[in-house]
């Protein structure tokens, strides 16, 4: 399956995230609560099977494959999970009040230093680190896990202690 590499799929998600935080940017013109919701919730879903897909798929490659992974991976949790933190605090108010709008934005301030951080360091690394056939195959499974959680509905979206995150997945964890 061409196209597969892991570490372009998530550049690729992040476009995307990019694309619809900007959307509801021309929708805020309008007020219309029930487009922003529309446009809000496929987004939300993202985020957060997107931050699942990582933490099941590639942050434990990255702890196995890349010297000195590990603080990457304490702070990729830990943005995860102020990024889950917002997702679910927007979900608890109506769609274009200050409150959720105040949400989103914290939503997309943790993601945009997120993504910065994980495209600087992350990804970069684990293109050094890994081989292609590595990243093939754990594109393939990152494919997979999306298209079998099209929302996050049936995830854990609970914060995740990011120390107890690294000891499961870092054979190198003292």
């Amino acid at each position: 399956m061409p196209g597969t590499d892991i570490t372009q799929l998530i550049l690729d998600d992040h476009t995307t995230f990019r694309q619809a935080f900007a959307q509801l940017d021309d929708l805020s013109v309008s007020g219309d609560a029930d487009n922003l919701a529309k446009a809000w919730q496929p987004l939300a879903d993202l985020l957060d099977v997107h931050a699942m897909a990582e933490e099941e798929i590639f942050y434990p490659q990255l702890l196995r494959k890349v010297d000195d992974a590990e603080d990457e991976t304490l702070d990729a949790i830990g943005d995860h999970n102020d990024i889950r933190d917002g997702v679910r605090d927007a979900s608890r108010e109506p769609a274009g009040s200050d409150a959720w709008w105040a949400a989103v934005h914290k939503t997309r301030v943790a993601n945009d230093e997120h993504m910065a951080e994980e495209e600087r360091e992350g990804l970069a690394d684990f293109r050094k680190g890994a081989p292609m056939e590595l990243r093939e195959k754990l594109g393939r499974q990152f494919v997979e896990f999306k298209a079998a959680h099209p929302t996050a509905e049936n995830l854990d979206t609970r914060d995740k202690d990011p120390e107890g995150y690294v000891e499961r997945h870092d054979p190198d964890h003292a």
